[in-house]
């Protein structure tokens, strides 16, 4: 039986592939566990950066501003955080009910120097974290320009989540 935020990605028609394997000497996620205050146990998960790759590759390549537009950064960005929800999925054994919130999200937006429209590309990420997680997806973020990305992505996400 599928819990409430799998039942929330299905009614948003979004499927989770498979965590996307490191494409170089990382892993996909980290688990640290947390003494939380007031007794309570929790966890950190912190997720390396995921770029738009869809059935393992990139969804589109170049810059924002320079051939990637803002909307379609949006869409990216949002992709990313599809992948980062398949890497969290993973790490909470396979029940994403077991997530009390997003704490962070940084985002790198690969683009030219002039280039200043970095957030509303990341809202494509944020949106959907407060989307599917509700108010537990209201988070922290940093989002910066970069003159590149790995395989020429134009946006990457990474996250730290608190599971219980």
């Amino acid at each position: 039986m599928a819990g409430r935020i799998e039942a929330k990605l299905a009614a948003l028609g979004i499927e989770l592939p498979p965590p996307p394997a490191p494409i170089a000497s990382y892993v996909g996620f980290n688990v640290v566990e947390t003494a939380a205050d007031l007794g309570r146990r929790g966890a950190l998960v912190v997720i390396s950066g995921q770029i738009p790759l869809v059935a393992g590759k990139l969804a589109q390549a170049g810059k924002v501003g320079a051939g990637v537009t803002v909307e379609q950064g949006q869409a990216l960005a949002r992709l990313c955080f599809i992948n980062l929800m398949a890497q969290l999925k993973a790490a909470c054994g396979g029940d994403l009910d077991k997530v009390k919130r997003v704490v962070r999200l940084g985002g790198f937006i690969a683009a030219g120097p002039d280039f200043t429209q970095h957030a509303l590309v990341m809202n494509g990420a944020s949106d959907l974290a407060v989307e599917v997680f509700g108010d537990a997806g209201k988070h922290a973020r940093t989002t910066i320009g970069v003159p590149s990305l790995p395989a020429d992505a134009p946006v990457e996400v990474e996250g730290m989540f608190e599971i219980g």
